[in-house]
């Protein structure tokens, strides 16, 4: 990839105006690779460095900045301080927009940075008359709306722990999830909108509530007017109840690595796996990511399309910790003519406008270009995310949104709620390339045999220990399924799961998960999840799921076991796709679905969806003798239903 042409380069006013060349000078450097080493090779320093240049607070001063430096998973970081990540967040004061929300319906809501503030501690102080106090959970199944965050920083104010997942999660995906971490008070919404259609959640409200016995009070947020408020829950309040009355903004002062967040894995083996991030890890490396790598200042506009089950809503939210303006949408982003986006952006002035590849390239199938049809004079940067950035995607977002714009491909993941490889604006872009590592980040290209390699194809991994790894994973006391998630592979090494390769230029190339998570339109799903709706119907005894390269894209494709002397016709692939549809999310519902008379396993019993994954994209597969039946695989070679 040395060869690989530049395709923008920032002007050298830019490049002098930003944040990170001012912290590159501070610092005495004058280019990024050598700042990039230094904060590696002197990571107390350079995190150090970090808190003063962005004035993040801790009290008392920390004993020690790394206990364990050579240990990844349990390292310790700044030993003795205390900090809220809420007070970081609303630190800033005044007239100036916090939040702007806009929903498909034309729906828009400004909240300035003092009434957010007063909000919060509206909020905050009734979920204290509710008990709520340090380490309960409190969850939040919403759209991406003013009242998830409001929420969100109220229970992090008081030291509770936050949890989410979006509104088109199925009863069954929710359970999943908050069943696990039984949160003290819910907060939901009674309907949602999406493509022009409002979808009544409260039939799934009241399965969750009435699930999830730990839950004491559910709070209803009426986010469609039209729809009905009412749900048959004995527990239940309305939000402006709950804000009814004023109260006093605090913030209580918990450990570094006091809970923020549960997030959750995407359930490949099993129910999600429960990972814990917190406060000062998740504040110091998003503060870090937006303020340095993606120069976020309080003049600009952050927008990110997510939702709040996709951990770049986290993301989202910390630019409050900037002084930026956030800009939340909620709804079909293709909605009408699929212009709402690029309408918004105009309007609202969004000068950083984040989303995931998928979208990319669904607009390049559009007959939309917003560089003809927008004026959009503050949009100075594009963030992508979710799966890799195609090449041709590259050439797209220059010639059709931008020509003067920063177009940066960023990595990380739920697992670390941050990223490993970033943009950067001192330096040039690259076509399907991500313009470097994040400072901080001992990230390496490994190869089979653990060594290092550049400008080979290998795992991607971290060698030195980073503040936002993972607390921990819930109901893991003695951390086993948190080591084995991560440092199986190489031992005393992160091992992320992403098939990458680091170029010489510094940057990296993101080939794909090497793991089985299926990855449609930049959303991680697990196998499991599919498996465990799909085997539900009688007609199914079992199922294995892959991801297809399709259409720059990853489609799903869902193979079958039947039952003597059931056909797949299409009503029984319309009802299996329902099924999925109705209790997961419409991601999870596959493309495909191709009924076969076995499925390879190995000798202990497990589906193998690497190997099924290999012989659908025509690779070899290595380790048949592994497998307690290797002539399954041919049931999968060459199938006229995948166009192979």
């Amino acid at each position: 990839m040395s060869s690989n042409p530049v395709i923008w380069q920032p002007s050298t006013a830019r490049i002098r105006a930003s944040s990170l060349y001012g912290f590159m000078q501070q610092r005495g450097f004058n280019d990024y690779d050598a700042l990039y080493q230094w904060s590696v090779d002197k990571s107390p320093e350079f995190w150090t460095a970090l808190c003063d240049f962005c004035d993040i607070k801790m009290r008392p001063k920390a004993r020690t900045i790394i206990a364990r430096p050579d240990n990844i998973m349990d390292a310790g970081w700044f030993d003795g301080a205390e900090l809220n990540f809420a007070s970081h967040l609303l630190r800033h004061t005044g007239s100036n927009s916090a939040i702007v929300f806009c929903g498909e319906d034309g729906a828009r809501q400004e909240i300035s940075r003092d009434e957010l503030r007063d909000a919060v501690a509206r909020l905050a102080g009734s979920l204290r008359a509710m008990g709520v106090e340090k380490g309960d959970r409190v969850a939040g199944f919403l759209p991406n709306c003013p009242e998830a965050v409001i929420a969100m920083l109220a229970t992090a104010s008081i030291g509770a722990i936050w949890s989410s997942c979006s509104p088109d999660f199925g009863s069954a995906g929710v359970i999943d999830r908050f069943g696990q971490i039984e949160p003290k008070v819910l907060f939901a919404v009674n309907a949602y909108w999406y493509n022009g259609k409002v979808c009544d959640t409260r039939a799934t409200l009241t399965e969750v509530a009435k699930s999830i016995a730990s839950i004491e009070r559910t709070i209803v947020v009426s986010f469609v007017d039209s729809a009905p408020t009412e749900v048959t829950l004995a527990n239940a309040v309305l939000w402006d109840e709950c804000l009814a009355k004023s109260a006093e903004l605090t913030f209580a002062a918990v450990p570094f690595d006091h809970p923020l967040y549960v997030m959750y894995s995407s359930g490949t083996t099993g129910v999600p796996k429960c990972i814990v991030h917190g406060h000062g890890g998740t504040l110091l490396q998003q503060i870090k990511e937006h303020a340095l790598h993606t120069d976020m200042t309080e003049q600009d506009t952050l927008f990110y399309f997510t939702t709040c089950g996709w951990m770049m809503w986290n993301w989202l939210v910390c630019g409050l910790g900037t002084g930026a303006t956030i800009l939340l949408f909620d709804g079909a982003p293709f909605f009408r003519d699929g212009r709402i986006l690029w309408e918004i952006a105009e309007r609202e002035g969004i000068s950083i406008f984040g989303t995931s590849a998928k979208y990319l390239s669904a607009l390049e199938n559009t007959q939309v270009r917003p560089i003809n049809e927008f004026q959009l004079p503050r949009l100075k940067t594009v963030l992508s995310t979710g799966s890799p950035l195609a090449p041709e995607s590259f050439d797209f977002v220059y010639d059709s949104i931008g020509d003067d714009i920063l177009l940066a491909s960023i990595s990380g993941g739920t697992d670390i709620l941050s990223c490993f490889a970033l943009g950067n604006p001192l330096l040039p872009v690259r076509r399907g390339e991500l313009q470097c590592r994040g400072l901080g980040m001992a990230v390496q290209i490994f190869n089979d045999n653990g060594q290092p390699v550049i400008g080979e194809h290998g795992e991607l991994v971290c060698v030195k220990p980073f503040p936002s790894a993972p607390v921990g994973f819930w109901d893991d006391p003695d951390g086993e399924r948190y080591r084995a998630a991560y440092f199986e592979r190489f031992p005393g090494v992160w091992a992320h799961g992403d098939f990458a390769e680091l170029t010489e230029n510094g940057g990296i190339v993101i080939h794909g998960r090497s793991d089985a998570v299926l990855n449609p339109g930049g959303v991680r799903i697990g196998t499991a999840e599919i498996y465990r709706q799909v085997e539900k119907l009688d007609e199914v005894i079992e199922s294995i799921a892959v991801g297809q390269n399709w259409d720059d894209d990853i489609r799903v494709v869902l193979f079958v076991v039947l039952r003597d002397g059931v056909v797949l016709d299409e009503e029984l692939v319309k009802r299996i796709k329902s099924t999925v549809r109705e209790n997961t999310t419409p991601r999870h519902v596959p493309a495909k679905v191709i009924a076969v008379p076995e499925i390879p396993r190995t000798k202990s019993g497990k589906i193998v969806e690497l190997a099924v994954r290999s012989i659908v994209h025509g690779e070899r597969v290595r380790n048949t003798e592994a497998l307690a039946n290797p002539e399954a695989l041919a049931h999968f070679q060459n199938l006229p239903e995948l166009g192979t």
